[in-house]
């Protein structure tokens, strides 16, 4: 590596790990995605909700969707509590839903978007209310014969109901726009449903820690509370969920964390480069392994030139005629034992050679394996003849039937 490039790489290293530091000692940005966990400390958890309220009353944590857990021969009786940023059910859940309502039982949702069969079942319309000037939602909460009014003190995209029926809906409470005049919008609708009654509730910001935590707002959580019979058993939904309760990736607890998610991009880091530089420079060179070549042609070729040479055409006759019946036994699948009337006729039907040709050739054959002493013309004009019964010129093919 040129020293140029050495430098270059050690200013690039030293900035990467400048930025890194910086970034790491930056403060925790403050996290307000929605998650509504009960076990999340973040402002939209639930973390300050849940525990205070398990040490009020039994609570059953449900892991399971709503479809599989009411599926049960005998599911347990009480108060099924829903609390996140959206709750939709699909058309069978929600059969299972009411099925289990109807029984007597109760269900209660807080979420700023519940699903729209649900509202069409409840006869409920919902929309989004937002300001026209400046775009901004921080309403005030107020119960039913509460003079007391919270206020958020954060933008949220407040879920109002904006149709209801005096006869059917029980608003128990309303969220409060400064407006002039001031208005008040349903918020909290309680409807009967067959021997159960459902809560509807579109806020679910004023159970988050980021709320109750703010002077005496724990007040308006407890007022909402009250309408649930404490003597009842709470299913706490764990499933319709933003926020995870379990985590079944091992890297979510090194990412979690700032300090060890800069660690583990660290050694990501430096395992690159090590791979990058280190394994370039220990590569050996793979040495090319040539092919090995056919010297069977070469090698008749310098055995044939030899037999010339030394005159040995009875040798070069008797390796010709056994490398023509090796081709006969071959190419056609005949037997080369007895070269008789009954082999040539066989010979001929399977190869296309005339009667005089064929006959010609092997008592040619038969006389030269009987000499001692062969000339070189005879060699040729037996090398001529195989060269003919192979290519015939009789318009016929050479090859087997």
């Amino acid at each position: 590596m040129h020293k140029s490039w050495k430098i270059g790489f050690a200013f690039f290293f030293l900035l990467v790990l400048a930025l890194s530091f910086l970034e790491a000692n930056e403060p925790e940005p403050l996290n307000m995605n929605p998650s509504y966990s009960g076990k999340d400390k973040i402002p939209l958890g639930s973390f300050a909700f849940f525990e205070s309220w398990k040490n009020t009353r039994e609570i059953k944590e449900i892991n399971q969707p709503p479809f599989e857990f009411l599926a049960k021969e005998e599911p347990p009786d009480g108060i099924y509590f829903f609390l996140n940023d959206h709750v939709v059910f699909d058309d069978n859940e929600l059969n299972k839903v009411l099925a289990w309502v109807s029984r007597g039982n109760t269900v209660f949702v807080s979420a700023g978007y519940i699903g729209k069969n649900l509202l069409d079942t409840l006869k409920l319309e919902a929309r989004t209310n937002l300001r026209n000037t400046d775009f901004k939602s921080r309403p005030g909460l107020k119960l039913k014969n509460e003079a007391e009014m919270p206020k958020l003190n954060f933008d949220i995209e407040a879920l109002i109901f904006t149709k209801t029926d005096s006869l059917e809906h029980n608003v128990l409470g309303t969220a409060v726009f400064a407006e002039e005049p001031l208005e008040q919008k349903p918020n909290f609708v309680q409807t009967s449903f067959g021997k159960g009654q459902i809560f509807v509730h579109s806020t679910p910001e004023a159970f988050s820690n980021y709320f109750l935590l703010q002077q005496e707002n724990y007040q308006y959580a407890e007022a909402v509370l009250a309408y649930l019979d404490p003597s009842e058993t709470l299913l706490w939904d764990n499933y319709y969920k933003s926020g995870k309760s379990f985590y079944s990736s091992p890297l979510y607890y090194l990412l979690a964390n700032r300090a060890l998610k800069w660690a583990y991009y660290f050694v990501l880091l430096a395992s690159v480069l090590y791979l990058v530089f280190q394994g370039k420079r220990r590569q050996r060179p793979i040495p090319i392994v040539k092919a090995l070549e056919n010297k069977t042609y070469e090698y008749t070729r310098n055995i044939s030139n030899l037999y010339l040479e030394q005159n040995r055409y009875r040798e070069m006759t008797i390796k010709k005629i056994e490398l023509f019946l090796d081709y006969i036994r071959s190419q056609y699948r005949l037997s080369t034992q007895e070269l008789d009337s009954e082999f040539e006729q066989k010979l001929m039907a399977r190869s296309g050679n005339n009667e005089t040709a064929t006959r010609d050739l092997f008592s040619k054959i038969r006389q030269l394996r009987a000499q001692q002493n062969i000339s070189k013309e005879e060699f040729l004009h037996l090398t001529r003849a195989i060269a003919s019964f192979k290519n015939p010129k009789n318009g016929k093919s050479g090859n087997p039937v």
